[in-house]
């Protein structure tokens, strides 16, 4: 196609002649067209760009999207072990561990402490830093809380393998058969002091019956005293293990020795009148870990559930012991 060329009206000449640009001119209308040209492009490139991402950036999108996701499921596991852990301890502490008579596992060493903090603070300057921080301790947290539930699980364990003779060694009968029983003369609990007539805490339970009747151990243990003690006469003091010991007072005959393993149901005495007493009767008490327990809470192995019962009524109607 031929080029387009300019004419101007010339008043000196009254002539058309071409018009004739300098170089400049040129110049300047070359540099207009290409600045323009390139700021064209530019901006449709920059309306591409935040419109359209790279193949690139939608790469680093998913993933991150992906990422997001898996944190979000992560989070909820954590949560369901945390659930699942808090049932075992406390399944541990009021079941298991009373069952087996063990002590519970101490709150704060269930609590579990992490002491490289700065390992934390430098997980705050990640990316998404509060969310793969706050999951990172959690999961340090169950790692140690599983620690610790699995050595006590380990302690059961070795306590299970010793529960035959746990079971034989823990009080549960009758010190005296009920066929001997002439009645319940006192039972645990505030009492009427035969001798002071005033109110005194009564720490075991009174069986009247004949002088000369048997008295059986009840629970297998080893005797760790056996001889007159005061306000108790003739007494006999069995240790049964796991915190376990038993006390038999006033006492006619003493038929064991101090340092002697004993069986549940053997005959270690006979029912008398010795030290501070009012009439034949034996004084029987439970001790667990140092402390006085009620002795009717020990007599599941031999009495039915109305014999039970029966035992219960007439230990709460005595108001006066015997000792």
């Amino acid at each position: 196609m031929a080029k387009k060329i300019k004419f101007h009206f010339n008043p000196d000449t009254l002539n058309y002649e071409p018009v004739v640009q300098s170089i400049a001119t040129r110049t300047k209308q070359i540099l207009l067209h290409l600045f323009s040209g390139i700021s064209l492009g530019a901006l449709f490139f920059f309306v591409f760009v935040s419109t359209f991402d790279s193949p690139e950036a939608k790469q680093l999108s998913l993933e991150k999207s992906r990422m997001q996701a898996q944190y979000k499921v992560l989070e909820k596991q954590l949560k369901n072990a945390q659930a699942v852990m808090s049932d075992l301890q406390e399944r541990d502490n009021n079941l298991y561990r009373v069952i087996f008579e063990a002590e519970p596992i101490p709150a704060e060493l269930r609590r579990a402490t992490i002491a490289n903090t700065n390992y934390y603070e430098q997980l705050l300057k990640m990316t998404n830093s509060e969310l793969v921080s706050l999951t990172t301790k959690k999961m340090d947290e169950i790692r140690k809380q599983i620690y610790m539930q699995s050595k006590s699980f380990d302690e059961l364990i070795k306590l299970t393998k010793n529960k035959n003779l746990m079971l034989e060694s823990i009080p549960a009968i009758q010190p005296v058969m009920n066929k001997d029983l002439k009645r319940m003369a006192s039972g645990y609990g505030w009492r009427i002091d035969p001798v002071y007539r005033s109110r005194r805490f009564h720490a075991g339970m009174d069986f009247a019956a004949p002088s000369g009747t048997d008295i059986f151990a009840t629970g297998s243990g080893t005797v760790v005293a056996s001889g007159w003690q005061q306000g108790y006469g003739n007494c006999v003091q069995v240790s049964h293990g796991y915190g376990y010991l038993t006390l038999y007072g006033h006492m006619s005959k003493i038929k064991v020795q101090k340092g002697q393993k004993v069986k549940r149901g053997q005959v270690i005495g006979l029912v008398g009148n010795t030290g501070k007493s009012t009439g034949p009767h034996l004084h029987y008490e439970v001790h667990l870990r140092g402390n006085v327990m009620d002795p009717r809470n020990f007599y599941y192995l031999d009495l039915s559930p109305a014999d039970y019962d029966r035992m219960i009524q007439m230990s709460e109607n005595s108001g006066q012991m015997m000792d």
